[in-house]
């Protein structure tokens, strides 16, 4: 029995699919190495304004269960 060949047209859509492929897991796999925006750095001028001056409210404060909630009250409260 001969062995059967595939057609140029199946054999070119192949390699498309097994290059996207391969694209796609090594992107996945390389891609995010560092994180964009470190937390040890600054978010914004004003947060390196009001450290340079010591009135620092932090992001987050945790709850009675450990949980880290926003600090809005100390965000938003009156400043001194």
């Amino acid at each position: 029995m001969a062995r059967r060949v595939p057609s140029p047209r199946l054999r070119l859509a192949l390699l498309v699919v097994g290059a996207c492929a391969l694209g796609s897991l090594g992107s996945a796999l390389g891609g995010c190495q560092r994180a964009l925006f470190p937390s040890d750095l600054p978010r914004n001028q004003f947060e390196t304004y009001d450290r340079m001056r010591k009135r620092y409210v932090p992001l987050e404060e945790p709850d009675v269960f450990g949980t880290p909630q926003p600090a809005l009250r100390a965000r938003l409260g009156q400043q001194q």
